[in-house]
């Protein structure tokens, strides 16, 4: 038989597991918001797949920034480059996964499946529109590639250019130089690789692309009997090239930061001079 003080005994005693349940949670809410704020705080958890490192490049690669279009090798200017940014990230080297994109599709407005894309993208006021960039991790010239059977072969200067059927790619510095230096009739092409084949082909008479890439279009006979006719003189891009993020990305100060370091303590320069010394040193320039 109940009495009232079995009653309001009962009564006391489930209030106070009532209120030590609701102490326990607000005590886990807590820990698990703590824990939520240390998540957030960690760069690796912050990439598309948590735990790994997107990077995406262009389809093909090309040679010196990246080596037989093998960007996972490590080996090549920009490849090279991004396992340097994905250890001062906190990323291990298996942690980077490779994709490919093209250069277009890299800096269009859009969802991005990828963290980072880098294919020697000119950084631009206008590109900053739709898509992030790191600073600048280079800052190229722009030189001039022709057939030596051609009768540009033997040009000194960018006025010798100004009747010439010149080649660049869209939307490219190459092709802002080209028009800017050589002749306003510039003849575009989608990519690279159609480009060299124009050339290849005699259906144009010169194509500008950034020096490195030129020195490597003779030197694997990408074009037949061709040569490096010269740089084009006040074609350092001022901006340089820069690491394309997704718009407004949680990367992108972080990547920012990370990249600065690597050229503080001289990782930049140390890179450069093993990957693109070959293709930059003795290339003349055009009066």
């Amino acid at each position: 038989m109940f009495t009232m003080k079995t009653v309001q005994r009962a009564v006391a005693v489930s209030l106070s597991a009532i209120s030590l349940t609701a102490v326990a949670a607000c005590g886990n809410t807590n820990a698990s918001s703590s824990a939520t704020k240390t998540d957030s705080s960690n760069v690796t958890q912050q990439t598309i797949i948590p735990g790994t490192l997107t990077v995406a490049t262009g389809k093909p690669a090309y040679t010196p920034w990246v080596l037989d279009d093998k960007p996972e090798s490590g080996k090549g200017y920009e490849s090279a480059i991004i396992y340097a940014l994905a250890d001062k990230l906190g990323f291990k080297k298996d942690a980077v996964k490779w994709t490919r994109t093209t250069f277009d599709a890299a800096i269009a407005p859009g969802a991005k499946d990828w963290d980072l894309n880098i294919q020697q993208f000119s950084i631009t006021d206008e590109r900053k529109k739709a898509v992030d960039f790191s600073p600048s991790y280079y800052n190229p010239t722009q030189a001039v590639v022709v057939r030596k059977d051609s009768k540009f072969a033997s040009a000194k200067s960018a006025s010798d250019f100004k009747d010439a059927a010149v080649g660049a790619m869209v939307g490219t510095t190459s092709y802002d130089f080209a028009k800017e230096k050589l002749n306003s009739n510039i003849q575009t092409f989608n990519d690279n690789a159609v480009l060299v084949q124009a050339l290849d082909a005699g259906q144009i008479d010169a194509l500008v692309v950034d020096t490195p890439t030129a020195v490597n279009i003779v030197e694997s006979n990408q074009v037949k009997n061709a040569k490096v006719v010269g740089q084009i003189p006040g074609s350092e891009d001022p901006q340089g090239m820069g690491i394309v993020l997704p718009k407004d990305s949680k990367l992108t100060a972080k990547v920012s930061d990370a990249l600065n370091d690597l050229e503080k303590d001289g990782t930049l320069k140390q890179l450069q001079d093993k990957w693109l010394a070959a293709y930059t040193t003795d290339i003349p320039t055009l009066k």
